[in-house]
């Protein structure tokens, strides 16, 4: 079987929450939380994928993100 290479890894996303989900509605607390994220100011590694793109859409306003490069956890 052939050995992957470097550009066939998937790439990952550093997911950071910057601002509350207090007084925010039920499904960007619940998106939050299908992130990983459990509370304010917490940083998650994701696999970079459209599900996962598609939430980070749904709470662009509530986080931040950052490409992790090849080897960076």
């Amino acid at each position: 079987m052939a050995k992957k290479k470097a550009a066939d890894a998937p790439r990952r996303l550093k997911i950071t929450q910057i601002r509350s989900g207090i007084g925010k509605p039920g499904t960007h607390r619940r998106t939050l939380q299908a992130l990983g994220i459990k509370r304010h100011q917490q940083s998650v590694v994701q696999v970079d994928s459209p599900a996962i793109r598609g939430m980070l859409f749904q709470v662009r306003h509530l986080v931040s993100v950052q490409e992790l490069e090849e080897g960076q956890a």
